[in-house]
């Protein structure tokens, strides 16, 4: 008896510290203890005690909880529980979450806001996303979509490159190959030479140009079909066809490779020249005409094909043009314009091993020099094999007569004195 009336005093006493928590009923603290063994933890002191913490602050109200608490956790540890004690402090621990946990989930949320305002964004657009669920996954499948396009797309186009660039390589080699019969080899040891050979010019120019149109037709406006196009144009000319090899030139020359491959461009601006120079030998009665069409197109590869030798091949072209045209001192002009420019070219990498720079068209460009002035450009005497000049034609006869005389004489230097 002497327990029970202090345990009740001891409720009396906590109801008048915490008003609010006896105006449980007894009944309403019975039903509530059912429910104590669902969250022991978030009644415990450790767990009030975190949430006052996270709150950074306290008011009357969490101080009065902190106390109840204390009570509590001191009629625990005397083990003097009773049912209808235990009913009030059930009661007062669920009173005492409810406190310790109404302001913390927003004092965080804004404490995150503040902080980063793209986990505010985040969250927003996570919302956004959860209530728009059918127009994301149909993005999704957009997206996915497209991106399997691309690939296909970038695959085929790989492959179509690959095609056109094998069969593009074939049309080089038939142009490329040899002319006469097979060779009639009955020895097996030396392995079989399988690159292509043609009985005649003619058939080896005929595959050639089937291939390189099969490249233009199969893979249309590609790298490889302008290549393709612009070898025709070179065949066409060796078919004496002017027309359509300057049909062919003219469609390389417009082509975007040509814009981006300067090599590109010059070449088709040259063969032009040479389809209009085929004109002229072809009709006569044009010539004038189409030699003046060729000056030009010379011209224009020299002032816009930046690459280096176009200039000085251009400038030769020119040369060759004014000369068929009965301009001589035009042609001589043009002509010590490139020797005195491939000198200068030569000083310049006169420290490069494989020697002067365009030999072959300075030595094609003097020879055309000499014909107009022999003057202009005197033969320089070739070297003999033991590094000495090679002899005159005079000092060759000299020594000729030299040699006979000393035949006559015996021998003796001074036999002709005896």
């Amino acid at each position: 008896m002497t327990d029970e009336k202090t345990s009740e005093d001891e409720a009396k006493d906590d109801a008048k510290a915490a008003p609010e928590t006896t105006e449980t009923t007894a009944s309403d603290a019975e039903r509530e203890a059912d429910d104590d063994e669902a969250a022991p933890d978030s009644a415990s002191p450790e767990a009030i005690a975190r949430r006052v913490a996270a709150l950074g602050e306290e008011d009357q109200i969490e101080k009065l909880a902190r106390d109840e608490e204390r009570k509590l956790a001191e009629r625990r540890s005397a083990g003097k529980k009773k049912k209808k004690g235990g009913g009030l402090e059930v009661a007062a621990s669920k009173k005492l979450a409810k406190i310790g946990t109404r302001a913390e989930p927003k004092r965080n949320l804004a404490v995150a806001a503040d902080a980063d305002p793209l986990i505010e964004k985040t969250a927003k657009l996570s919302e956004w996303a959860k209530a728009n669920q059918k127009t994301v996954q149909l993005a999704g499948a957009l997206i996915a979509v497209a991106l399997l396009g691309i690939a296909g797309f970038l695959y085929l186009d790989h492959k179509h490159e690959t095609e056109a660039s094998t069969l593009l390589t074939k049309a080089v080699e038939d142009e490329r190959a040899r002319i006469g019969e097979p060779p009639k080899d009955d020895d097996d040891s030396k392995p079989a030479d399988t690159s292509p050979m043609f009985k005649t010019y003619d058939d080896r120019r005929e595959s050639a140009l089937k291939k390189y149109r099969e490249v233009e037709s199969r893979f249309p406006k590609s790298g490889a079909a302008i290549l393709a196009r612009l070898a025709e144009g070179s065949l066409l000319l060796d078919k004496h066809e002017p027309d359509p090899a300057a049909a062919a030139f003219n469609d390389v020359k417009g082509s975007a490779l040509a814009a981006a491959d300067q090599e590109v461009k010059g070449r088709a601006i040259e063969g032009l020249g040479f389809a209009y120079e085929l004109k002229a030998i072809m009709t006569p009665a044009e010539a004038p005409k189409f030699l003046d069409e060729a000056a030009k197109a010379y011209k224009e590869m020299e002032n816009t094909v930046e690459v280096r030798g176009f200039k000085e091949l251009a400038m030769y072209h020119q040369a060759r043009v004014a000369q068929n045209r009965g301009e001589k001192d035009k042609a001589k002009e043009l002509l010590l314009s490139l020797k005195e420019r491939l000198g200068k070219i030569e000083d310049n990498t006169s420290n490069v091993p494989q020697g002067p720079a365009f030999p072959y068209l300075k030595e094609v460009a003097m020879d055309r020099l000499r014909e107009i002035d022999p003057t202009a450009a005197p033969k320089t005497p070739a070297m003999a094999p033991g590094g000495n000049p090679s002899l005159s034609p005079a000092q060759i006869r000299k020594m000729i007569e030299d040699a006979q005389k000393k035949q006559k004489s015996g021998g003796d230097p001074h036999g002709d004195k005896h």
